[in-house]
């Protein structure tokens, strides 16, 4: 195919987005019309995860295709610099396309720009990157384009943190500044100005990634008015809660579990939707945009996903990092030409808008290659999500956890979890039970089935060097690590 006859390609992420807060997903509550709009014209994944489900290892899969024993990041760990051979940005580069990406990239150093030509970069707050220590040119503060921007327009004081609430925080409130200034407005700003001054003789690969609606939530006063005085449903109580340490932690602003006062849950949800449903409104600002320069679905990718969800107080649980719905479910939904969704082998008509397979991050750079007809990279793990050849079955999620590793296993159907301090499990049939409300691991009807994921997840983990398996059993207790030193495929070679 001709250069100029490739599809241009637009990645939407959002930081923390749970998977089913979607009107199309059928949540009671959380409003979108945009990308409910982009579902009735794409084709949207219901069971998509992320396997490591917090920043930073989440994006590793993301930008390079790769399954964590691979990329080796297998917890949170900033300050480790990003080396990798092929990425999605530097493959399309590879192919021609003009790449640029407007928001948060979470790498190491921040102006590490991963095979895109240009950034402009917001990486909303990062401690790390703040401390005295680090290097003048590598402070958040100055390395940051959206701060730096802020500050030009409002003062040297200026800074998003004004709000008073922490970049974990369950706490919410509204946006102290004018909307125009808000950095989710920012990022949109700059994607709209990219598509100005791009080199119209070139395909282009351009990211939108959001850090919201990752705390603080923050949104501006009229998206928190959508849901005030609303009956909103709830957070969920599973029967194996620890109710306990709600008790104990749940007046901790920032705390694992959230807030244990109702009305603090409460608002917690709004802050977090609020978060979302402006989201959704910069990209229906974005795409008018589009229209506005010749783009539309006959000639344009779109593929939208988050990097991991938020627990929210389901099973009085917040933030992410964790193995259940809310933490390790994500939004995936792709709209593109049908001359593309044949050339990656989409034998289903496209107005077919769900597919049931188990897809993560590591699939959306082989997926947008194919879409687009170029070649995928060795290094890469991930599938085309359209390939008629898929072969897989189910996921292998870990993240580090409580002092030691949360390990499972996902399919369409169940998920086993097997926590590493502790020895603890947990079994959820996701056809019966799909909000986790019932661990069914002493079920004595579940026994086989159970055994079958537990050796599934002692064969994936059967080479790790923190040493999970010992005499072909899962073992308790041992140390563990955010960052291998060595991965899968080194090991497999050697």
């Amino acid at each position: 195919m001709d250069l100029m006859q490739k599809p241009n390609v637009i990645l939407i992420i959002a930081d923390q987005w749970r998977g089913d807060c979607l009107g199309a997903a059928g949540h009671p509550d959380v409003k979108t019309p945009y990308f409910d709009t982009l579902c009735s014209g794409g084709i949207r994944f219901p069971n998509a995860v992320s396997a490591t489900p917090t920043c930073i290892p989440a994006r590793a899969a993301l930008y390079t295709g790769m399954a964590q024993e691979n990329h080796r990041r297998v917890g949170y760990r900033d300050g480790v610099r990003w080396d990798y051979p092929r990425t999605l940005a530097g493959t399309f580069a590879e192919n021609g396309y003009q790449c640029h990406c407007a928001g948060k990239l979470h790498v190491h150093p921040l102006r590490n720009s991963v095979g895109y030509h240009s950034v402009d970069l917001h990486d909303g707050y990062l401690h790390y990157y703040r401390r005295p220590e680090v290097p003048y040119y590598d402070n958040q503060r100055v390395a940051d384009d959206y701060h730096h921007w802020l500050k030009n327009e409002l003062g040297i004081e200026a800074d998003p943190t004004e709000t008073g609430i922490d970049c974990n925080s369950w706490v919410a409130r509204p946006w102290m500044y004018p909307e125009k200034y808000h950095p989710t407005r920012w990022v949109t700003d700059r994607a709209i100005d990219f598509l100005r001054k791009r080199d119209r003789d070139k395909p282009f690969f351009l990211t939108l990634s959001y850090v919201r609606p990752h705390p603080p939530f923050d949104a501006p006063q009229a998206f928190f008015d959508m849901y005030r005085n609303k009956s909103l449903r709830p957070p969920l109580h599973g029967d194996w809660m620890d109710e306990e340490w709600l008790e104990r932690d749940g007046r901790i602003f920032d705390s694992g579990t959230g807030p244990s006062d109702p009305d603090l849950q409460t608002a917690a949800q709004i802050g977090y939707y609020a978060a979302i449903t402006q989201i959704d409104y910069e990209f229906g600002r974005f795409w008018e945009a589009m229209f506005s320069h010749g783009l539309d679905r006959s000639n344009t990718v779109l593929l939208f996903v988050s990097d991991h969800g938020e627990m929210l107080c389901d099973h009085g649980l917040f933030r992410k990092s964790l193995p259940y719905k809310g933490s390790a479910g994500i939004p995936f939904i792709v709209s593109a030409p049908r001359r593309c969704l044949e050339a990656a082998g989409c034998t289903v008509p496209a107005d077919s808008r769900l597919r049931e397979r188990v897809v993560e991050l590591r699939d959306v750079m082989p997926t947008l290659l194919a879409l687009c007809g170029l070649d995928i990279p060795e290094t890469v793990d991930g599938q085309n999500v359209f390939a008629p050849d898929w072969n897989r079955d189910y996921i292998h999620g870990e993240h580090l956890y409580d002092g030691g590793s949360c390990q499972w296993i996902v399919t369409e159907r169940d998920k086993f979890v097997w926590f590493s301090s502790t020895g603890r499990r947990q079994y959820f049939d996701l056809v019966r039970d799909p909000d986790e409300m019932h661990n069914a691991i002493e079920d004595a009807d579940r026994a086989e089935r159970i055994a079958e994921l537990e050796n599934l997840l002692i064969r994936e983990l059967s080479w790790r060097e923190e040493g999970f398996v010992r005499d072909g059993r899962l073992t308790s207790g041992v140390p563990v690590r955010a960052v291998l030193e060595h991965s899968r495929r080194e090991t497999v070679q050697t």
